[in-house]
């Protein structure tokens, strides 16, 4: 019989890592993922192999086809990633989100701003079944139009993402509501309608939380949003006809075209906007000589917008750092962290330390609350260690799955727990793919977030309210035959 680390022994490579991230980041602080953290993540690896090779003899050969298989894993999310660096880039100097930005002070009153951002990116997210596409298009607007009316990057960055991942996990074309669904043997839509049970009431205390501080924030003066909407016209060319790219983004996401491709395509589109719509711009960002060929000099600004940093400079401090730009290449260090936190993640499970980790919750599991207390607890849990949020639905769902049938439970309360506490989570975590990833995209750290991202904070706490009440929970007679 294997060898398994107890779940004391299983939490020294957790706990080196929880340590290592804390020295790095309070020495680096928003620098640390430039490397070290990366080199956290990769020593942790190394503890974790150490104890499973040398006491438990482990084989490398079953930690390396694990951690090949958690990198081969998120491969689509890493092409994702890159596009969504290009497609950044483009939107914000092809001037499609100045443009929003602009429309968007307008329209957007500053005392509902907070509410507003977390019901639009509610709706985008369900349409496009993703928490990330949302983020980085529609929510680096909002992201503008708040600062514009004076509300902190915490604040702002809380309501996208509640908002977002409200989408994530609500729409029928989300890959995490799919995989909860799918792990569970749960048909979708019977999944969905259920996490209305938790999600709906997570949501409103959400926009009531937000209304509240929506009415007490006094924002800027008119003069200020005026001098802001003032320089954004300035430095760029604002026409309705950049709306364009939005709408084609979302008739691509409603006929379900794959998403690399829709954002690959919108990513295109906006270049090509880029040069008709902002030409000077191209032209600064390439800071070529006047006597250059124009066709090449355009092109060159173009390429530098997808793949490179821009930065434009203008009279307002907060606009110059908004429309900075870092393209595909600042998501590098994103992947790069990705690739490491696989490594670890590869290393615990080869080596049975999550599994071993995850036992402890099964002691706790006597009755309703606490099965679901412990579902939510091992999610979580799952998502520090993994740092991903597909392993930790399919290892939750795994683990648990049995448990649920055998206590007589059905498979939906199981999927919607596990999207109650690991979908939602993995955006707080800094390490977590998610949580790297909305940091790097809205340029904000993820501790500076989390406390604000209220729909997932309260949403694991709703899910083991609801199971405390017993609302719409049905266990079956269990026959008791070997």
């Amino acid at each position: 019989m294997k060898n398994i680390p107890s779940p004391l022994v299983s939490l020294i490579p957790v706990a080196a890592l929880v340590i290592l991230l804390f020295a790095t980041i309070r020495t680096f602080g928003s620098d640390a993922l430039s490397g070290s953290s990366q080199v956290s993540l990769l020593t942790a690896t190394a503890i974790c192999i150490f104890i499973g090779m040398v006491f438990y003899k482990v084989s490398w050969t079953d930690i390396e086809l694990a951690i090949i298989n958690n990198i081969s894993g998120v491969s689509p999310a890493i092409i994702i990633l890159l596009i969504i660096g290009a497609l950044s880039g483009a939107w914000m100097i092809s001037g499609i989100v100045p443009t929003l930005i602009y429309y968007g002070i307008k329209v957007i009153h500053p005392s509902f701003f907070l509410a507003s951002t977390c019901i639009i990116c509610a709706l985008v997210s369900v349409m496009t079944g993703s928490s990330w596409t949302t983020i980085a298009t529609i929510g680096i607007a909002l992201l503008g139009v708040g600062r514009a009316q004076g509300f902190s990057d915490g604040w702002i960055a809380g309501a996208i993402i509640s908002g977002a991942y409200f989408g994530d996990k609500m729409s029928p074309l989300s890959d995490t509501t799919v995989l909860a669904a799918s792990v569970t043997d749960t048909p979708l839509f019977r999944h969905i309608r259920y996490m209305l049970i938790t999600t709906v009431p997570s949501m409103v205390i959400t926009l009531i939380i937000f209304t509240v501080v929506g009415l007490m924030n006094s924002g800027s003066n008119t003069s200020e949003i005026s001098e802001f909407t003032t320089s954004l016209a300035n430095k760029f060319h604002i026409t309705p006809w950049l709306l364009i790219v939005p709408v084609v983004t979302g008739v691509l996401i409603a006929k379900r075209v794959p998403s690399i491709i829709t954002l690959f395509l919108s990513t295109l589109l906006a270049g090509v906007f880029s040069i008709i719509f902002q030409p000077d711009l191209l032209r600064e960002i390439a800071a070529t000589n006047s006597d250059t060929e124009s066709a090449n000099t355009l092109f060159k600004g173009a390429m530098m917008t997808l793949y490179g940093s821009t930065s434009l400079q203008t009279p307002d401090p907060t606009l110059t750092e908004l429309i900075a730009t870092r393209g595909m290449s600042g998501m590098l260090y994103t992947i790069w962290l990705i690739l490491c936190a696989m490594c670890f993640g590869g290393a615990m499970t080869a080596s049975g330390m999550i599994g071993s980790i995850t036992s402890v919750f099964l002691h706790f599991m006597k009755k309703r609350v606490s099965l679901v207390a412990s579902t939510v607890a091992a999610g979580i849990s799952l998502n520090l260690t993994t740092a991903d949020q597909y392993i930790s639905i399919i290892l939750t769902g795994n683990m648990f799955e049995n448990i649920y049938r055998k206590k007589g439970y059905e498979g939906k309360l199981l999927s919607r727990t596990i999207e109650d506490s690991v979908t939602v989570t993995s955006v707080l975590i800094p390490w977590n793919t998610c949580g790297m990833t909305q940091a790097t995209i809205l340029n904000v750290s993820t501790l500076t977030y989390l406390p604000y991202c209220f729909f997932n904070l309260i949403s694991p706490l709703m899910s083991i309210l609801i199971a405390a009440i017993g609302y719409k929970i049905i266990k079956k007679p269990v026959n008791n035959i070997s």
